[in-house]
């Protein structure tokens, strides 16, 4: 073999174990020893890759992003639900584009009792943005805490109607710096392995996860009231089930987003769930 070709295979060589490293999670996001369970950190689920811009990657987005988006640009919706508040079926709406308070609560009943989150837009204004006009148009009303790991976090964010999932599936909003930590008690959004995908999945830290910090979950509030109940939350079923994770005994995310609390009451009965989720000023 000539020099060049030996240079062409090795070249290749690293170019493929840089593909390979590039694919999987970082190294540390498994605990071991006395630390907080081997656990993914937290995510969404999606069939499709992002829809973000390549130049809203790694970048700051104004919050003039927030705006009216023409309607000629908007895909056909699906069939109205009576049961469904419209405006859950329209991500780009400027109704579900407000912009939020500098500082609000909110109150979340759930079936093992109250919690209070406080939210500070300064900490993160899109996804305070986003977080706020989710909980105003009753999104969460009736959600389950879906994915709770004792020592990690409970994630919860995917509608019980699979409606409302196909609308908010890919409605990404980008990455924002991360100015305060995932210490206990804080929430923050889920998002995929891939820059700008926070959609509508948040989770609360039972410990100090400060490693997410490290790759770009970044908070938007914390609990203030009823922290208890919190982590009382069901987690008898464990780590979610995913192609990464074939031996976890908890629900498939993606089953969740096409079925809805359909499946989730047919297989995970004890998860708990949002009754309501208020805004309180």
């Amino acid at each position: 073999m000539t020099r060049y070709g030996r240079f062409m295979v090795v070249t290749v060589g690293l170019l493929l174990a840089a593909a390979r490293v590039l694919g999987q999670a970082p190294s540390d996001t498994t605990h071991t020893g006395t630390e907080p369970p081997r656990v993914a950190p937290p995510e969404t689920t999606s069939s499709a890759p992002p829809q973000v811009a390549a130049e809203t990657t790694h970048v700051v987005i104004p919050e003039t992003t927030h705006v009216v988006i023409p309607e000629t640009t908007q895909v056909a919706l699906p069939p109205a639900d009576a049961s469904i508040n419209p405006l859950l079926l329209q991500p780009r709406s400027p109704d579900m584009m407000t912009k939020a308070p500098k500082e609000f609560k909110v109150r979340f009943q759930t079936s093992k009792g109250d919690f209070m989150i406080q939210l500070h837009r300064e900490w993160a204004p899109m996804g305070v943005d986003r977080f706020y006009n989710l909980v105003r148009q009753g999104y969460y009303d009736d959600t389950r805490f879906f994915r709770v790991i004792q020592g990690f976090m409970a994630q919860f964010g995917i509608s019980g109607n699979p409606k409302v999932n196909e609308a908010w599936r890919e409605a990404y909003i980008a990455d924002e710096p991360v100015k305060k930590g995932n210490t206990k008690g804080r929430v923050s959004f889920a998002k995929r392995g891939l820059p700008n995908t926070r959609t509508t999945q948040l989770f609360i830290n039972y410990a100090n996860n400060s490693r997410l910090d490290q790759i770009g979950f970044g908070a938007i509030g914390e609990v203030v009231e009823g922290m208890n109940v919190v982590q009382a939350l069901y987690s008898g079923y464990g780590e979610c089930k995913a192609q990464d994770r074939p031996q976890a005994t908890g629900p498939e995310q993606l089953r969740i987003l096409d079925e809805g609390n359909a499946y989730l009451a047919d297989g995970f009965p004890k998860l708990d769930y949002i009754v309501k989720a208020t805004i309180i000023r």
